[in-house]
């Protein structure tokens, strides 16, 4: 997930590799609900100690570093390797490493409070000294952390200073009503181990990584699977399982089977495939709302150039329908509803009432005609082996196809199309289908849609949506901040660097002989929160 994932929160949380993304500033943010549709009791059953659980991945983690994870498998594992300072659902917060942060009269001091005795897997106690240095690492333009934009307020940088050893202070040059929302996205990692290295995201730190949280390292093998080892100085108790081991299964259809035999113990699953998985009555499915948008990329600097033109993007919208695709991507309106917006419901100031193209083949023909496009063709990467990319694919093929484009489809596997999707510089494809989990504050989608920003992988650029979210990110009138981000949400919409097609719920199969999920809370992109506390029914 190099540096440039993100997001999806960041981000950026990415569809394709369910996982950008994201926020990102994938954050894990994002307030999410879940109702079982399976007819278990998930957390019957008397809680034990040993075992490991087996969670099935659909890609190799790009990198184990939270500074740079963006994509869903690097997420999910370092959300087990490094604890959070804190996380919020629904609107409260839970402290992690932190006991408590809170603002000054002004907002513009927060004080973090750290709790006493934290350690790092290596036996090294976790302090104010690591937070401070994770921060300016984020700050540090060299270090190239897609964190960075949330510490940037008015192009000014958050000031952090250690007061004691559990005790540090953020001093923002003006009030930033989402500085809580960028730090919450933060995972310290350890100055002991980290200091003195110049490239914090290539550092070969990352291949044996030191975290806080309630698993350990253990093992990394390429294309097959990633363990760690329960971390009995976890700081929210000891962990119930003995280990947890990520298995790497790219193709969808072996993953299924491996789940039925009992090889896999969790596992998201495609729409399709539920019918057939709630039948073994081996699972409790969860469905939940990750606050996800699904989307369909244009990258504007193809070495064709022609996207660059929102004309044609649009035109591109007008000869889609959104309907069929939510039918095509998900089998039914059940696991997705239409989107109109780049940000999700969950989401402060969230609207759908923005401009939309869609479903108007005649009008997408005459924008063609217009621009003097013809026999345009263009390039669609797709993640192979994933059902709905496969499906949606072929879907825009066919309708591009009716409007005079002939669309190219590149197959590639999920790593592959990862990478591909995140080079800054990839010129050779014009499409994909992607996603990201933001969270509720939407300062956050700045990195996606701001001119040369560190998730902006459509390259859109728009000095006036620029300037937009400069201004939200620092209006402290709650009112005036809400017309900004309708006001962006407009003219993204306008300019359609993206086609939004639905915000999805995400589906889960969790095997009945693990208790304790409802204590672990299912949270977007990471599926849980808090693995500690899952454990082997007796």
């Amino acid at each position: 997930m190099s540096t440039k994932f993100k997001s999806l929160v960041i981000m950026m949380l990415f569809t394709v590799l369910l996982a950008a993304c994201s926020g990102n500033n994938s954050s894990s943010t994002a307030t999410s609900t879940s109702t079982s549709t399976g007819s278990s009791t998930a957390d019957s059953g008397t809680p034990k100690d040993g075992g490991s659980l087996i969670i099935g991945v659909a890609a190799d983690p790009v990198i184990l570093n939270p500074l740079y994870a963006g994509d869903r498998v690097s997420l999910t594992i370092d959300q087990a390797l490094y604890a959070p300072l804190f996380q919020v659902n629904n609107g409260k917060k839970t402290f992690y490493l932190a006991d408590s942060l809170e603002p000054s009269a002004d907002q513009l001091t927060y004080t973090l409070k750290l709790k006493k005795n934290l350690t790092w897997h290596d036996g090294q106690k976790l302090t104010a000294d690591d937070v401070v240095f994770t921060i300016n690492s984020i700050l540090d333009e060299k270090q190239n952390s897609f964190l960075r934009a949330g510490f940037i307020i008015n192009n000014k940088p958050v000031q952090v200073s250690k007061v004691d050893d559990l005790t540090v202070a953020f001093k923002l040059p003006q009030v930033s009503p989402a500085f809580e929302a960028s730090l919450v996205q933060v995972s310290p990692i350890p100055k002991h181990i980290f200091a003195g290295e110049t490239d914090l995201e290539k550092s070969s730190k990352n291949n044996n990584p030191i975290g806080s949280g309630p698993f350990k390292f253990k093992e990394y093998k390429t294309g097959e699977y990633v363990t760690l080892d329960r971390f009995d100085q976890y700081f929210g108790g000891k962990p119930h399982l003995d280990s947890v081991t990520y298995r790497i299964a790219k193709d969808a259809n072996a993953a299924n089977l491996a789940l039925q035999n009992g090889e896999i113990n969790v596992q998201y699953l495609d729409p399709r495939d539920v019918a057939t998985i709630q039948a073994t009555g081996n699972f409790d499915i969860q469905s939940y709302s990750e606050g996800r948008l699904a989307y369909l990329l244009f990258n504007e600097k193809s070495d064709t150039g022609v996207l660059a033109k929102k004309e044609v993007r649009q035109a591109i919208g007008y000869a889609l329908n959104r309907q069929e695709l939510i039918q095509t991507a998900y089998t039914s309106d059940q696991y997705a509803d239409p989107a109109h917006s780049f940000e999700t419901p969950d989401g402060l100031y969230q609207t759908n009432d923005v401009p939309t193209y869609d479903n108007d083949a005649a009008k997408a023909k005459q924008i063609l005609a217009q621009q003097g496009i013809s026999n345009l063709k263009l390039r669609m990467i797709v993640q192979s082996g994933n059902k709905v990319q496969e499906a949606v694919s072929l879907y825009v093929q066919q309708k591009l196809k009716e409007i005079g484009i002939e669309v190219e489809l590149q197959n590639m596997d999920s790593t592959a199309f990862g990478q591909k999707f995140v080079d800054g510089k990839a010129t050779d494809y014009e499409l994909a289908l992607s996603g990201y989990i933001m969270g509720y504050d939407p300062d956050a989608y700045r990195i996606l849609f701001t001119t040369g920003s560190s998730s902006n992988y459509t390259h859109y650029s728009n000095p006036q949506v620029d300037k937009l979210f400069e201004q939200g990110a620092g209006e402290g009138d709650a009112s005036k901040r809400a017309e900004i981000y309708k006001q962006l949400q407009t003219i993204i919409a306008e300019d359609a660097p993206i086609y939004p097609i639905a915000y999805t719920k995400t589906i889960v199969a969790i095997s009945k002989n693990y208790g304790g999920l409802d204590q672990a809370v299912l949270k977007p992109v990471v599926i849980f929160e808090d693995l500690s506390k899952i454990y082997q029914k007796q």
